[in-house]
């Protein structure tokens, strides 16, 4: 009985820490609304300095796979001229990086 009530604590436990590393909310809200905004459009200071695209438009969320969504977090962006234009987002694992990809995906329009 003992070792099925720890199994049990344990995976309740595995599982409750596996929804809160993936929640795509929570990081988008610390790491990438200050640029982007909270709600995708990019009509932030810095957003607006940076040309940010509106994530709330089809199209602009047609124009990129979530591999390179998930590149882009994982080791930022350059422009052309190799000048960095987003530096990637540290300390994040891949399934939280999936879930920002998600979370950007639930602004489209």
């Amino acid at each position: 009985m003992k070792k099925i009530l720890i199994t049990t604590l344990l995976f309740a436990f595995g599982s409750a820490l596996t929804a809160f590393a993936a929640d795509g909310k929570t990081v988008w809200e610390e790491q990438c609304a200050k640029c982007h905004g909270p709600d995708g459009k990019g009509e932030t200071k810095m957003g607006k300095k940076l040309s940010i695209k509106d994530f709330t438009d089809a199209k602009v969320q047609a124009a990129f796979t979530d591999d390179e969504a998930f590149k882009a977090v994982k080791e930022g962006l350059k422009n052309a001229e190799g000048v960095s234009r987003m530096k990637a987002v540290e300390g994040l694992t891949d399934d939280e990086i999936k879930a920002v990809v998600a979370q950007v995906r639930s602004f489209k329009k």
